[in-house]
């Protein structure tokens, strides 16, 4: 994300060279910058985790799609206990985000995390917001037929953030949504960094607008961010806190950044969930 505006300047001058449909494709790379890249020790941690594949025909380009996931079951009450959709932001595949999917089995979550398209081994497209919103929700699909009679949960880390909210907002089923290092909207993003002021809003097609879906998340929502996220502002998360309607508690995290909050905050997101969603 912290590369989001330049790019998006880069589009505005695109746009008077090669039209809007290439100007949309570009941003669509841009912001989500799809990869089968982990990184560091991730794949190795990832390897401890169950595979998982989840097939279905996408409304969206009328295709046959496949998603790849990863699965880890709680170590306590692995076969009644909460089970929770976790969705990554840009640019790492799904194994990147194992040591984040980790801390939350640990928390007392069975966890499904998924790929977009476009990322991991996961049907290779270039991801656009509708597709993954329509990625979400298969995967919560699989996730209640499977586990029916468990509480589910929706997590999202980054632009995840934007993606669970979106899918909380169409569904009425689950029993809470958690959501980290998130934002508003992508205009919004954009406005906080150095050249914001330039008038680019209109020409963003890919815009993630959270703000306007957040009233309508029934369940309890959890919005937690680090104070030293450099590439998502506090503000933007808090935003999206107040814009909330129904049960909600924000959580600041102090010394966390945009990628180690999770692990900073572990004790704050153990008291929150207690709080907000009687898990202990």
């Amino acid at each position: 994300m912290k590369r989001l505006l330049p790019l998006l300047l880069a589009a505005l001058a695109a746009l008077l060279t090669v039209g809007c449909a290439t100007l949309d494709e570009r941003q669509r790379q841009w912001i989500f910058q799809p990869s089968d890249r982990s990184w560091g020790y991730t794949a190795e941690l990832a390897r401890e985790m169950d595979e998982v594949w989840i097939e279905f025909p996408s409304q969206v380009t009328g295709e046959p799609t496949r998603l790849h996931g990863l699965w880890t079951a709680a170590a306590t009450r692995p076969k009644d206990g909460p089970v929770l959709l976790y969705l990554h932001g840009a640019r790492w595949n799904v194994e990147g985000s194992a040591p984040r999917i980790r801390r939350m089995q640990e928390l007392g979550f069975s966890v499904l995390a998924i790929d977009y398209r476009g990322f991991g081994k996961s049907t290779p497209r270039l991801p656009s917001e509708d597709m993954a919103y329509e990625d979400a929700r298969a995967a919560w699909d699989w996730l209640a037929a499977r586990y029916p009679n468990r509480p589910r949960y929706i997590f999202g880390h980054s632009l995840g953030g934007a993606i669970a909210i979106d899918l909380a907002a169409r569904v009425d089923d689950e029993r809470g949504v958690i959501v980290e290092g998130t934002f508003t909207s992508i205009p919004d993003v954009a406005s906080t960094m150095k050249w914001g002021w330039l008038p680019i809003g209109p020409l963003i097609t890919q815009r993630f607008e959270s703000v306007k879906k957040v009233a309508k998340v029934n369940s309890p929502l959890l919005v937690v961010h680090g104070s030293e996220d450099r590439l998502i502002a506090s503000d933007l998360g808090r935003r999206l806190y107040e814009a909330a309607t129904g049960p909600k508690r924000f959580v600041l995290v102090e010394g966390g950044s945009h990628f180690n909050t999770n692990a900073v905050g572990q004790g704050l997101y153990r008291e929150a969930l207690a709080q907000l969603f009687s898990l202990k």
